[in-house]
Protein backbone atom coordinates (compact mmCIF):
# COMPACT_ATOMS: atom_id res chain seq x y z
CA UNK A 1 0.00 0.00 0.00
CA UNK A 2 1.09 3.50 -0.95
CA UNK A 3 1.46 5.90 2.00
CA UNK A 4 0.33 9.52 1.03
CA UNK A 5 1.09 12.80 2.52
CA UNK A 6 -2.75 13.82 2.56
CA UNK A 7 -5.88 12.53 2.44
CA UNK A 8 -8.49 14.10 0.24
CA UNK A 9 -11.44 13.48 1.61
CA UNK A 10 -14.49 11.73 -0.27
CA UNK A 11 -18.05 10.69 -0.79
CA UNK A 12 -19.39 7.92 -3.04
CA UNK A 13 -22.59 7.87 -3.85
CA UNK A 14 -23.30 4.21 -5.54
CA UNK A 15 -26.32 2.10 -4.51
CA UNK A 16 -24.00 -1.53 -4.87
CA UNK A 17 -22.72 -2.62 -1.91
CA UNK A 18 -19.99 -4.16 -3.24
CA UNK A 19 -19.15 -2.06 -6.28
CA UNK A 20 -18.51 0.87 -3.05
CA UNK A 21 -16.95 -1.79 -1.22
CA UNK A 22 -14.54 -2.66 -3.99
CA UNK A 23 -14.25 1.36 -5.20
CA UNK A 24 -13.12 2.25 -1.26
CA UNK A 25 -10.69 -0.34 -1.41
CA UNK A 26 -9.13 0.51 -5.24
CA UNK A 27 -9.16 4.26 -4.32
CA UNK A 28 -7.65 4.21 -0.64
CA UNK A 29 -5.00 1.58 -1.99
CA UNK A 30 -4.32 2.91 -4.93
CA UNK A 31 -4.76 6.92 -4.33
CA UNK A 32 -4.94 10.07 -1.87
CA UNK A 33 -8.20 9.82 -1.59
CA UNK A 34 -10.35 8.92 2.09
CA UNK A 35 -13.97 7.78 1.57
CA UNK A 36 -15.47 9.68 4.90
CA UNK A 37 -18.96 9.36 3.48
CA UNK A 38 -21.15 7.21 1.34
CA UNK A 39 -25.05 7.14 0.31
CA UNK A 40 -26.71 4.87 -1.30
CA UNK A 41 -29.35 6.81 -2.72
CA UNK A 42 -29.98 10.61 -3.60
CA UNK A 43 -31.83 12.41 -0.78
CA UNK A 44 -29.28 10.67 1.60
CA UNK A 45 -26.15 12.20 -0.52
CA UNK A 46 -27.96 15.54 -0.71
CA UNK A 47 -28.27 15.68 3.06
CA UNK A 48 -24.92 14.47 3.83
CA UNK A 49 -23.39 17.18 1.64
CA UNK A 50 -25.23 19.58 2.74
CA UNK A 51 -24.14 19.08 6.04
CA UNK A 52 -21.19 22.70 6.44
CA UNK A 53 -19.71 20.73 9.27
CA UNK A 54 -19.15 18.09 6.41
CA UNK A 55 -15.24 18.25 4.81
CA UNK A 56 -14.69 16.76 1.27
CA UNK A 57 -12.82 17.43 -1.69
CA UNK A 58 -14.05 15.37 -4.42
CA UNK A 59 -17.52 13.38 -5.00
CA UNK A 60 -17.78 10.07 -6.70
CA UNK A 61 -21.36 10.11 -8.22
CA UNK A 62 -23.43 6.57 -9.69
CA UNK A 63 -26.25 7.87 -12.39
CA UNK A 64 -28.60 4.68 -11.60
CA UNK A 65 -29.40 4.64 -7.77
CA UNK A 66 -31.99 2.33 -6.54
CA UNK A 67 -34.61 5.20 -6.14
CA UNK A 68 -33.26 7.95 -7.29
CA UNK A 69 -30.74 9.51 -9.81
CA UNK A 70 -27.65 10.99 -9.40
CA UNK A 71 -28.25 13.94 -11.76
CA UNK A 72 -30.35 15.03 -8.67
CA UNK A 73 -27.11 14.94 -6.77
CA UNK A 74 -24.97 16.95 -9.29
CA UNK A 75 -28.40 19.43 -9.93
CA UNK A 76 -27.86 19.50 -6.12
CA UNK A 77 -24.12 20.58 -5.95
CA UNK A 78 -24.67 22.92 -8.65
CA UNK A 79 -27.68 24.84 -6.22
CA UNK A 80 -25.86 24.49 -2.90
CA UNK A 81 -22.50 26.12 -4.69
CA UNK A 82 -20.57 23.25 -3.80
CA UNK A 83 -16.44 23.69 -4.68
CA UNK A 84 -15.60 20.01 -4.72
CA UNK A 85 -14.74 18.04 -7.64
CA UNK A 86 -17.57 16.00 -9.35
CA UNK A 87 -17.22 12.84 -10.88
CA UNK A 88 -19.81 10.42 -12.57
CA UNK A 89 -18.93 6.47 -13.08
CA UNK A 90 -21.47 4.95 -14.21
CA UNK A 91 -22.25 1.74 -16.61
CA UNK A 92 -24.57 4.03 -18.67
CA UNK A 93 -21.67 5.83 -20.31
CA UNK A 94 -23.08 7.24 -23.56
CA UNK A 95 -21.84 9.98 -25.70
CA UNK A 96 -25.39 12.35 -24.44
CA UNK A 97 -25.15 11.09 -20.33
CA UNK A 98 -21.53 12.65 -20.46
CA UNK A 99 -22.73 15.73 -22.39
CA UNK A 100 -25.79 16.18 -19.71
CA UNK A 101 -23.40 15.44 -16.82
CA UNK A 102 -21.26 17.96 -18.26
CA UNK A 103 -23.96 20.64 -18.23
CA UNK A 104 -24.43 19.89 -14.53
CA UNK A 105 -20.99 20.46 -13.00
CA UNK A 106 -19.67 16.98 -13.44
CA UNK A 107 -15.28 17.42 -14.03
CA UNK A 108 -15.33 13.82 -15.63
CA UNK A 109 -17.06 10.81 -16.58
CA UNK A 110 -15.91 7.10 -15.93
CA UNK A 111 -17.23 3.86 -17.41
CA UNK A 112 -18.01 1.95 -14.57
CA UNK A 113 -16.74 -1.52 -15.98
CA UNK A 114 -13.61 -0.25 -18.13
CA UNK A 115 -12.49 2.88 -17.05
CA UNK A 116 -11.50 2.63 -13.16
CA UNK A 117 -7.78 2.89 -14.07
CA UNK A 118 -8.44 6.25 -15.74
CA UNK A 119 -10.36 7.29 -12.19
CA UNK A 120 -7.49 6.02 -10.03
CA UNK A 121 -4.93 8.50 -12.69
CA UNK A 122 -7.76 11.48 -12.39
CA UNK A 123 -7.46 11.00 -8.64
CA UNK A 124 -3.14 11.11 -8.58
CA UNK A 125 -3.59 14.16 -11.54
CA UNK A 126 -5.67 15.87 -8.38
CA UNK A 127 -3.17 15.40 -6.14
CA UNK A 128 -0.41 16.45 -8.70
CA UNK A 129 -2.00 19.71 -9.52
CA UNK A 130 -2.42 20.42 -5.50
CA UNK A 131 1.29 19.73 -4.77
CA UNK A 132 2.26 21.51 -8.17
CA UNK A 133 -0.02 24.60 -6.44
CA UNK A 134 1.13 24.19 -2.66
CA UNK A 135 4.90 24.50 -3.70
CA UNK A 136 3.55 27.61 -5.70
CA UNK A 137 2.08 29.48 -2.97
CA UNK A 138 5.70 28.65 -0.90
CA UNK A 139 7.53 30.80 -3.29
Amino acid sequence: QRQHRRRHPCIVVEDSELILKNLVTTLEELTPVKVVGSASDAASAIAWLAQSKNIFELVIIDIFLKSSSGITVLKSIMELSIQAKRVVLTNYCTPEMRVRCAELGAHRVFDKYNQIDDLVEYCMQLQREKDLLNNQTKH
